[in-house]
Order: structure tokens, then C-alpha cells, then sequence
């Protein structure tokens, strides 16, 4: 049976590189027979998304690749093998697989400490990011990227594909108050950047957070266009995180994680459709349906969904509402959606506004997510998107402008 496996597995590994139209970088840094970190200390921050084609860790191709010492490992959010449930604390520890010890930059420490890098001399990162603000993982290369240049050491990130795009940009730039772990840069909700483009933007800017830049290297994908949807890539998709199993999910979670911060309603965490649906035992799902389909928001559907979470909020409980089906996420206006449905559900039950039924401690994590405490306020008046539109787009036009400078793919 074991032969019989292995065969299989073989045969799909084999069918899944020769679909893949696009190469990651950690395959283009391979191909080229490493020779950027020759001779090097390697450190390494990733979790299980860093693959190849062939679903190899980043992990063990470094460990094993000629000329290469690896000798630390970093883990974010979930662990480097992805062993760690969203929000919990990880631990030092030691990589069972090679060996090499795993210091964590989630947690208590969240940028590298000069003791955690005495041994690299070029600190690698790979992760599948899904091209939100909000996500965590470009904040701890962010502040990865700070710790190198502080101590004169070498940064060098493997691109991958931004699934949501390399166009779509939503949402203010964070404003002073509301900088944190989840709106770590003055960068827009959606920003349509690769990991290595937000590195290039990050360091010729100085938008880290000592001002000073780093001794920088992107190794870019092969293939890969900004008009191209993940799926497209051919590239296989490993869940970055626990509640974005699919591709899609890069595209479900701007449109209700801001309204989820609120935790008064379900948007499907703890069901089996994470963020594609808002749910509550209030809500009637054909009521609310028609009134999401009649606002004709462009490459949007709503369809009725009656649904018990396994977890989480409203766990157990029989709850209806909507599922959202994008048709064209070009068009979509993503993040709004959030906003849209909190109008929807205010003018058909004003007597559940999504802010009184919150919990008021999580406004200040709402406001972070935003990037301003001025949508609150604004949308609060009257629960009406037109009076948050214009500043929540206001500088879309401009960071695009000043984007374009560090486009690496067409």
C-alpha cells in the first residue's frame, strides 16, 4: 500500500508542475542554483505556504540546496507548519524535520531580535499573502525587513501571486491613530501588490518603521501578469491560514472581515464557507437577498442561505441570511460590501444596527482594520454607504499612481 501511495502521489505532483503556468520565486532561486545565498547563513520566516509547484517546503528545498546553511527559522501567525491555530501564541521551538531551531515573531516578540539573527546573514521570506492590509503576514515582513536594516543584514523575499490581483486597490491609507499589527504600513485596504513589489514599495519609501532601508532582493515568479487570477497560475493553493481554504477566500475575506471584527453575526467562520455569507437568527434570508441583488452592486450575487455554525458565532444555532457569489471581482467593489450590507440590514431591522449589537470593545480593532476612526463615526450617522464612499476611495487614485513605480510584472 505504501508503494501504491507514494506512486500516487508522484503521479500528482507531477500533474500538478506541469499545470502550473506560473513558477514561484523559491522555484525561479532554485533553477538558478541558489546563487544568491551561496556561501550564506540562511534564515527563514514561512508556514506551510511556502511550496513549490510540487508542494515541497521552501523549508526543506533550503535545507537541502547545495551552498546553503540554513540555520533559523521564523514563525508567524500559525506556526512555519501551519500547527498553530489563528490568534494563538507560538513558541520557540525545534523544526523536527531538519532540526534547525524556530524562533517566534508571533506573539510577545514580533520583530526579530538581534539574538534571533546572530547566526543569518540573509533572512528569506515565503508566504502566500491574499493582498489585504489587514492580514498579518506582510506587517511581520515588514518588521522583518526592519530588523535587517538595522543590523546590516540581507532581505530577500520569493514572490508569489497577489490572488486578488495586481490592479484592484480599495480602500483610505491608515491614518495616525489607527496604525497597528493589522494596518501596519499607510498603505490602502487592498493595495494590488505582490509580496516582493510591497518590499520594493516599503523600503525605496521608508515606510519602515526605524526610516532606514535594507540591503534588498526579490527573486520574481515567472508568468505571472497582474490581470491573472489565481486559479490561472495553475499553481496549487495551501491555505495561508486556517479560514482561507481556497483561492476565493483572498476574495471573500475583504468583504465581510471588516464586519466580522464586530462579532455580531456570522460571516460563515465556523461554518464551511468562511467569509461568504452573512448569517443571523434574526435576519430573513429571502427579505435580505432581494435587498442586496436590488442595490445591483456590479460582479456581485446574493442568493438565500439558512445555515448552523460548528463554532463560533452563533454556534449551533439555526441562522439565515446571504451567500455572495462574485462574478467579477474587476468590478466587484469588495471592501464596500461590507458597509453595504450593514445598510441593508439597518433599514430592513433598525432595531439590530451591527454597531449596537457589537461588542463596543471592538470598535477600537474595527477602526484599526479600517485604518480610521472617521468611517465609524461618518457611517454611524445613518448607516448609509454614500456618506463613507468618497473618503473611504479618497486616496486610491494617488497610491495607485505611486504604486505603478514598483511593479515588477505587466
Amino acid at each position: 500500500m505504501k508503494k501504491i501511495y507514494a506512486a500516487v502521489m508522484a503521479l500528482f505532483i507531477a500533474a500538478t508542475m506541469s499545470a502550473a503556468t506560473v513558477k514561484p520565486g523559491i522555484e525561479v532561486l532554485r533553477d538558478n542554483g541558489f546563487k544568491q545565498l551561496q556561501g550564506k547563513r540562511v534564515g527563514l520566516i514561512t508556514n506551510p505556504s511556502g511550496v513549490d509547484n510540487g508542494l515541497k517546503s521552501t523549508i526543506d528545498i533550503l535545507n537541502e540546496a547545495p551552498g546553503v546553511k540554513l540555520t533559523a527559522l521564523y514563525s508567524p501567525e500559525h506556526g512555519v507548519r501551519g500547527d498553530v491555530h489563528a490568534g494563538d501564541k507560538v513558541d520557540n521551538m525545534t523544526d523536527t524535520r531538519t532540526g534547525v531551531p524556530v524562533y517566534s515573531i508571533y506573539g510577545k516578540t514580533r520583530k526579530p531580535t538581534p539574538e534571533m539573527l546572530k547566526d543569518v546573514d540573509v533572512l528569506v521570506y515565503d508566504i502566500q499573502d491574499n493582498g489585504c492590509r489587514s492580514f498579518t503576514f506582510i506587517s511581520t515582513m515588514g518588521l522583518a525587513m526592519d530588523a535587517c536594516a538595522e543590523l546590516g543584514k540581507e532581505f530577500m523575499v520569493l514572490d508569489r501571486p497577489n490572488p486578488v490581483g495586481g490592479n484592484k486597490v480599495e480602500g483610505n491609507l491608515v491614518e495616525d491613530s489607527c496604525f497597528s499589527f493589522v494596518s501596519q504600513f499607510a498603505i490602502p485596504y487592498l493595495y494590488g501588490l505582490t509580496p516582493g513589489e510591497l518590499a520594493k514599495m516599503l523600503n525605496e519609501e521608508k515606510m519602515l518603521e526605524s526610516g532606514k532601508k535594507v540591503n534588498l532582493t526579490v527573486i520574481p515568479m515567472e508568468g505571472w501578469t497582474r490581470d491573472m487570477d489565481f486559479r490561472e497560475t495553475g499553481m496549487p493553493w495551501v491555505l495561508p491560514s486556517p479560514h482561507m481554504p481556497t483561492p476565493e477566500s483572498s476574495l471573500f475575506y475583504p468583504m465581510t472581515g471588516i464586519l466580522g471584527e464586530l462579532y455580531c453575526m456570522s460571516i460563515g467562520v465556523g461554518y464551511t464557507l468562511p467569509f461568504q455569507l452573512v448569517c443571523a437568527p434574526w435576519i430573513k434570508a429571502d427579505e435580505f437577498t432581494d435587498a442586496m441583488n436590488g442595490l445591483n452592486l456590479p460582479g456581485l450575487k446574493f442568493r438565500p442561505i439558512h445555515i448552523k455554525p460548528f463554532y463560533s458565532t452563533n454556534k449551533g444555532e439555526n441562522i439565515q441570511g446571504v451567500e455572495i457569489y462574485v462574478t467579477d471581482k474587476n468590478t466587484a467593489p469588495l471592501s464596500l460590501t461590507n458597509f453595504y450590507i450593514m445598510q441593508e440590514l439597518a433599514r430592513l431591522y433598525p432595531d439590530k444596527l451591527a454597531f449596537d449589537l457589537g461588542d463596543k470593545s471592538r470598535y477600537s480593532m474595527f477602526d484599526k482594520v479600517v485604518g480610521s476612526k472617521e468611517i465609524r463615526k461618518r457611517f454611524c450617522n445613518d448607516y448609509k454607504v454614500d456618506d463613507i464612499k468618497d473618503y473611504w476611495n479618497k486616496d486610491v487614485d494617488s497610491f495607485s499612481s505611486k504604486k505603478s513605480k514598483y511593479h515588477i510584472y505587466k
